[in-house]
């Protein structure tokens, strides 16, 4: 490196052209940088119940769906309403890409009319577009129906639902398909096998974004729409298609806000603390630079940022900012010590002193980063595997450009007005050697509260709670969530086995025997037996916590009986329903639960989202459980499955990974404090110097009752990647302090002199963090917080408890 930094010196105006041409050259393709925020990146491709959901989808017709939550000022069957209804519907039904609209005015009402039998029904479905509607009778049922309550109208019936279906994309579904075939083959797969899966990716890629500019159109004039009609009443927007297409937009505000308020809170602290232009603008390039070709060189690679990874430039800036501020200080100081050396002197002493704590500083955040890649949720492999990259790059950057740009500036002597005046680093210098027992005894209590607050930590992933409340996905799902039945779907399947093994001895005769062959057909599966399981399970739904609205078959037997006088429908009569009953209500209230062909039924479950006091982990596997118990004797096969069970999946996968990776960045990085400081006992010091305050934190947030979601379960890794900076630069200066003067004096010396740039960096790390706070996206203004606050416990732990425990246990 010696040569390298001779080269930087005497021909800086050639490394410094030679470095903006790659920066500049390569950074160029940043605009191939794309923005994936699809459900598909938060799902385990290798999750069981991956398969057994794409299963179902397959067997019952699942449409893309949008919600428009509606609420007049006037009451929803008034003529006003319903005409607006119809406006809406109308206006959305003649947009390519909805498929079809049902709202209050299609819903069928099957009890408006006593006097009808079963069969004038089938052939004349009454419905509020229909004349000779009994108003008062269609508010009772719109209210009171099973197919209706909580679900088309809310509870108080001031609010309705409109449900936009929007056309199917086969190819789409056809591509997920085909790699999902490739990718979870139990064979190796040949050559030609690869291949294949290489172009079918790279076609769908082309294909999702073609289709992706479409939806955000779709759903922009499905906005113009609603704004249209809205006036003064409460119209809201919901559904997947929307969240991932706002979610886009989230992305984009972040970027653009993460890189232009860091490098402004980064300028005014650098001038805060430095007082010179120079050492405000330089660091800018420096970061600015980094950040170009790292988001050039992804965007050539093809790679996609996601909600997660759309952090990367805050984090980057970070800590890049944080290697060049340790060459500033050090330029400084080294100023300071020898006033006589030219600035080429200077520089080249400043580049070589500071290349090994950096290189091994990046490298243990890299280690840290790295860990994220064990992990099998796309967003944090990519968080991982970008941030590793970009950091590296940063490296390379800072010693480049900072280097050769320093020398073509005059030799300047240094304000040191900041440093004469805060004396913080050596009030932490005192502390840690006249009170280490009172440090140790603060440490243990402080691990204490911690290990207690990390039992109570809980993984939650409430999708409402990942949203402002003044964002229109948050008010659009919070009205869907409380009025409208709940929000996040969840299938349970009720799989019967052979018809032999579902009847008595008494049901099955001989003669019935004969055609046990063809029980599976629509005149002969419905029986006592089958529609007594499915009101048992419907019935114990509905009895559930946490559940809302529940559409099964039941659904039908319960409407059945109230427009049957009373009467429950007999088997005759569901298979004269399924067979004859136009398909558009068919499609309403029995296709989506029953599958013949398959033998089994199933109930649609929305769950209430908003509830603070679900677990999601804990409900779902209780469910599973309580309907095996209660179905034990039947011979069924229970399954559950649906968006709830598989982003569960990947939480606590992430969990787990996370939890088992801890441990391996934590020898890692002993390791490598083993090599760089060629000390075990100093290696343990450091490592514990980190760990006390990664504990507290994690304390406080289980105290507090804060889950650990897709982002902040990404902490543990993260900051210690980063806290160990502090401590690598302190430890080596340290040591080099001592091979001339004893302990405390070289612990004093080290506070005055990198204590300074430690402090720096984590004041520029902390406000860097704090600018998540502007996002709409809550995980990330999580992330944020808890991130300053390991921040600034780190730099504590660096500061008082490393020295500490290095008076007490290293004597050299």
């Amino acid at each position: 490196m010696k040569n390298i930094f001779k080269l930087i010196v005497v021909f800086p105006k050639a490394v410094l052209a030679i470095s903006l041409a790659i920066c500049l050259g390569i950074g160029v393709f940043s605009y191939k940088l794309e923005i994936d925020a699809s459900t598909q990146t938060l799902l385990l491709e290798n999750d069981k119940d991956l398969a057994i959901w794409r299963e179902i989808a397959k067997r019952y017709e699942s449409k893309n769906f949008l919600v428009i939550a509606y609420t007049p000022n006037s009451s929803l069957l008034s003529k006003q309403s319903l005409n607006k209804i119809e406006a809406i519907s109308k206006e959305l039904e003649s947009l390519e890409s909805v498929d079809s609209v049902f709202s209050i005015l299609k819903a069928p009402l099957l009890t408006n009319n006593p006097n009808l039998s079963i069969s004038e029904l089938i052939d004349d479905v009454p419905n509020l577009s229909k004349s000779g509607i009994d108003m008062s009778a269609a508010k009772d049922e719109l209210l009171n129906s099973p197919l209706y309550k909580s679900s088309l109208t809310s509870s108080d019936f001031k609010t309705t639902s409109i449900l936009v279906n929007l056309k199917d994309d086969e190819i789409y579904t056809k591509f997920l398909e085909q790699i999902a075939a490739l990718k979870n083959s139990t064979k190796e797969l040949s050559k030609s096998e690869q291949e294949e899966l290489a172009n079918l990716e790279i076609e769908f890629k082309k294909y999702r974004d073609v289709q992706r500019i479409a939806e955000h159109e779709n759903i922009a004039k499905i906005r113009e729409i609603i704004e249209r009609h809205r006036g003064d009443e409460r119209l809201f927007l919901g559904g997947i298609s929307m969240i991932a297409n706002d979610m886009v937009g989230f992305v984009k505000n972040d970027l653009a806000i993460y890189g232009s308020s860091v490098l402004l809170l980064l300028g005014l602290c650098l001038w805060l603390f430095f007082r010179q232009v120079r050492f405000v603008v330089l660091p800018v390039i420096v970061c600015f630079l980094s950040v170009i070709l790292a988001s050039g060189l992804f965007g050539l690679l093809g790679y996609e940022i996601t909600v997660i990874s759309s952090n990367y430039i805050a984090l980057q800036l970070i800590i890049t900012i944080s290697v060049v501020i340790h060459l500033i200080v050090a330029y400084r100081e080294l100023y300071l010590k020898h006033i006589n050396y030219t600035n080429a002197q200077l520089v080249y002493l400043t580049l070589r002193s500071k290349f090994n704590p950096c290189f091994f500083a990046i490298f243990t955040t890299v280690i840290g980063f790295l860990s994220l890649c064990l992990s099998d949720i796309k967003p944090i492999i990519m968080l991982g595997a970008m941030m590793s990259v970009s950091i590296s790059i940063s490296l390379l950057v800072v010693f480049f450009i900072f280097g050769s740009l320093l020398m073509l500036l005059k030799k300047k002597a240094p304000k040191m007005s900041f440093e004469n005046h805060f004396k913080l680093t050596q009030w932490c210098a005192n502390l840690a050697i006249n009170n280490p027992k009172i440090i140790y005894a603060i440490s243990i209590i402080i691990v204490v509260i911690g290990i207690y607050g990390i039992t109570q930590l809980r993984v939650e992933n409430s999708f409402i709670g990942y949203f402002k409340s003044d964002t229109e996905i948050y008010q659009g799902m919070k009205v869907i969530d409380q009025e409208l039945g709940g929000t996040i779907p969840l299938d349970v399947i009720i799989k019967f086995n052979p018809i032999k093994d579902n009847f008595s001895d008494d049901e099955l005769s001989d003669f019935e025997d004969e055609f046990a062959s063809e029980a599976n057909d629509a005149k002969y599966w419905f029986n006592a037996y089958r529609l007594e399981i499915i009101k048992k399970v419907d019935k114990f739904l509905n009895q559930r916590d946490f559940i809302g609205n529940v559409g099964s078959l039941a659904t039908l037997l319960e409407v059945g009986k109230s427009i049957n006088k009373d009467s429950e429908l007999d088997p005759l009569a569901l298979s004269l329903i399924y067979k004859n009953l136009p398909d558009e209500y068919k499609e309403l209230i029995l296709t989506p639960y029953l599958n013949i062909e398959n033998n089994e039924v199933r109930f649609s479950i929305r769950t209430i989202d908003s509830d603070p006091n679900l677990r999601r982990d804990e409900f779902v596997k209780s469910l599973k459980t309580d309907l095996e118990e209660l179905l034990k004797n039947e011979p069924v096969e229970v399954q559950v499955a649906g968006v709830m069970v598989l982003y569960n999946n990947m939480l606590q996968a992430l969990f787990s990974s996370q939890a088992d990776t801890f441990i391996f960045v934590v020898l890692a990085l002993f390791l490598v404090f083993v090599v760089i400081f060629r000390s075990l006992k100093l290696s343990a010091i450091g490592i514990v110097a980190n760990l006390v305050p990664l504990c507290a934190v994690f304390g406080i947030m289980g105290i507090a009752g804060i889950p650990l979601d897709i982002m902040s379960i990404t902490i543990a890794a993260i900051s210690l990647g980063i806290g160990v900076d502090d401590i690598i630069h302190y430890i080596h200066r340290f040591k080099n302090e001592n091979r001339l003067y004893g302990v405390t004096e070289s612990i004093k010396r080290s506070h005055a002199s990198i204590g300074y740039a430690m402090y720096y960096t984590s004041f520029a790390i902390f406000l860097g963090f704090s600018v998540m706070i502007l996002s709409n996206f809550w995980p990330t203004i999580y992330f944020g917080v808890l991130t300053d606050l390991v921040m600034v416990m780190m730099l504590l732990g660096a500061l008082i408890l490393l020295p500490a425990m290095i008076v007490s246990l290293y004597k050299r």
